[in-house]
């Protein structure tokens, strides 16, 4: 019998769903959509879920005119609800999830959809990170990974992907993973992209593709909250990994305090609580202060230690200055 083939565009279908969850957002959201429909690759879906807001985010999607854009509104309920939400109403064959404050590269679609082409075993593709400030401009910090393949163990550990605005999944996924729990608000993309991980390859778009914007109203702003929302997840997740892996749960607990204590060591200027979680790193995982990361946020704290904190100030400007004079000579 002769099959017929359907091209799927032709019945209004895309390529890529992109998901965006909304609440209260429209600071930010008119430029993070701009970042989506400057995307070389245009066969894409935009579906933005207005989680509740109180904004005037309604009367703003009516002027858009775009025919791949659509607006989902729903009562609050939470981001991974409203993720869900979007995943439900999509139609594209990938999914890439973008938060309502961060930006693209114009190639990021295109770069993705690529590395899927090319390999049709992977469940998930995600990119490097540049933080932005509150005002869109380049922090010169990066969340850089190289682990592609079997990631699972890896991303048991630490997270890899280090935001919600980097991975395209492939839709398929979920039909065998599940959805995002919704009742996980901390660490909820971790916990789905871990879950991935355990039954599909990862890939790593090597560019900074992807632009997280770091302001005083992000979700993970409060340490003590994102910490407490990945114990959560952790111990949901060790629950169920196997015996001779156990071992890996001190590891991910001093991965997260190193990490938590470079973040209140050098974005916060918070030298206790530095020094707390330096101290808790070094208890759950004391091999992690052998790299050289961790010589190098053992030394600092060493120095705040010796010094107190007005003599480390003075000592990290001075080493600041003489820095740019260097580089100013060698340029």
């Amino acid at each position: 019998m002769k099959e017929d083939f359907i091209n799927i565009n032709n019945l209004g279908m895309q390529k890529v769903s992109v998901v965006i969850p909304a609440y209260n957002a429209m600071a930010y959201l008119p430029e993070t959509l701009e970042s989506v429909f400057r995307q070389t690759f245009s066969d894409f879906e935009v579906l933005i879920v207005n989680d509740g807001s109180s904004d005037n985010i309604v009367q703003w999607a009516a002027g858009i005119q775009d025919p791949r854009f659509k607006l989902i509104s729903q009562s609050n309920q939470g981001v991974s609800v409203a993720r869900n939400t979007g995943i439900a109403h999509a139609e594209g064959e990938y999914i890439a999830f973008l938060d309502a404050d961060d930006l693209w590269d114009s190639t990021k679609l295109e770069k993705q959809v690529s590395s899927f082409e090319n390999n049709p075993k992977l469940g998930l593709v995600y990119t490097w990170t540049a933080l932005i400030d509150n005002f869109g401009k380049p922090m010169n910090k990066f969340f850089i990974s190289h682990a592609e393949g079997n990631v699972w163990e890896q991303i048991l550990v630490d997270d890899i992907i280090c935001n919600g605005s980097s991975p395209m999944v492939r839709r398929s996924c979920f039909e065998k993973v599940g959805e995002f729990e919704p009742n996980v608000h901390i660490g909820e993309d971790i916990d789905m992209w871990i879950r991935i991980a355990a039954y599909y390859p990862f890939a790593v778009v090597k560019e900074l593709l992807t632009f997280y914007r770091r302001h005083s109203h992000n979700a993970t702003s409060s340490r003590q909250k994102i910490i407490q929302g990945i114990h959560r997840m952790t111990e949901k997740t060790f629950q169920s990994v196997p015996l001779e892996l156990l071992y890996l749960r001190n590891r991910k607990y001093g991965i997260l305090f190193h990490n938590e204590s470079w973040i209140a060591l050098i974005d916060e200027k918070n030298y206790e609580t530095a020094i707390d979680f330096h101290r808790q790193a070094f208890l759950h995982y004391p091999q992690i202060l052998f790299s050289k990361n961790g010589f190098s946020l053992s030394l600092r704290i060493l120095l705040l230690r010796l010094f107190g904190v007005k003599n480390y100030d003075e000592m990290r400007i001075m080493m600041g200055n003489i820095k740019q004079v260097i580089l100013k000579k060698t340029s």
